[in-house]
């Protein structure tokens, strides 16, 4: 998944993009409520974490603000006050959940988990698609109990086409999703990442939509 950290302390900042990635997500990172907003307004995000206190625009106005433009990505907001008022704020303004510092990062990644399964019909943080399962808490995938071997990149594909199977996503799309904002992106490199995906799948699980894309289709047990 894609994930935006709007935090303005570096350590911590640093700190949360270091496990959002280990956790197997793309993230992106802001120290300012100025760029944070920006890159909520124009690119899309799976979730946000978003720091209260934030230089230049507060937290508060960047999520009424997105709230207001029709963002409608989940929202976990950090504070360092924990007065109730603000959470209760927070929460009017659009927040979907909400930290108060300092706080242990598996708890963070344990709601974002939850905040990620709300988009999906998943109920828990294993994922199935036939005999592939994906463990988002250890950020592992397995093919009939089989560990798979994968890059960070690949994972990143897989647990894309998995949070959405059934859906035709395009080559833009995904490079969306597996590039940071600012780094160079070639759709056509999604080409050479799908087919290394399909070659540890099994036969038929990942399928080409002739001019849309690729979705991931439940193809059963591979043969033996």
């Amino acid at each position: 998944m894609r994930i935006l950290v709007v935090e303005d302390e570096p350590v911590l900042c640093e700190q949360l993009v270091q496990a959002i990635g280990a956790a197997g997500h793309t993230v992106e990172f802001a120290r300012d409520g100025v760029q944070g907003h920006y890159l909520g307004e124009v690119e899309d995000f799976d979730a946000v974490v978003l720091d209260l206190g934030l230089p230049k625009l507060d937290g508060l106005t960047v999520l009424r603000r997105w709230r207001a433009a029709g963002r409608r990505m989940p929202v976990l907001i950090l504070t360092a006050r924990g007065a109730w008022q603000e959470k209760v704020v927070g929460m009017d303004a659009g927040a979907d959940d909400y930290l108060t510092k300092p706080f242990h990062l598996e708890e963070l990644l344990a709601r974002l988990r939850a905040l990620l399964r709300r988009l999906t019909e998943h109920a828990s943080a294993q994922w199935q698609c036939g005999p592939i399962w994906l463990d988002t808490r250890q950020a592992r995938a397995l093919v009939d109990g089989r560990p798979l071997l994968l890059t960070s990149h690949e994972y990143k594909l897989l647990a894309l086409l998995m949070q959405r199977k059934g859906e035709v996503l395009s080559r833009t799309e995904l490079s969306e999703h597996l590039y940071a904002y600012d780094s160079e992106r070639d759709s056509n490199t999604i080409e050479v990442f799908v087919a290394r995906l399909r070659k540890k799948l099994p036969p038929g699980s990942i399928e080409t939509v002739r001019g849309l894309g690729y979705r991931l289709a439940d193809a059963g047990s591979p043969s033996s």
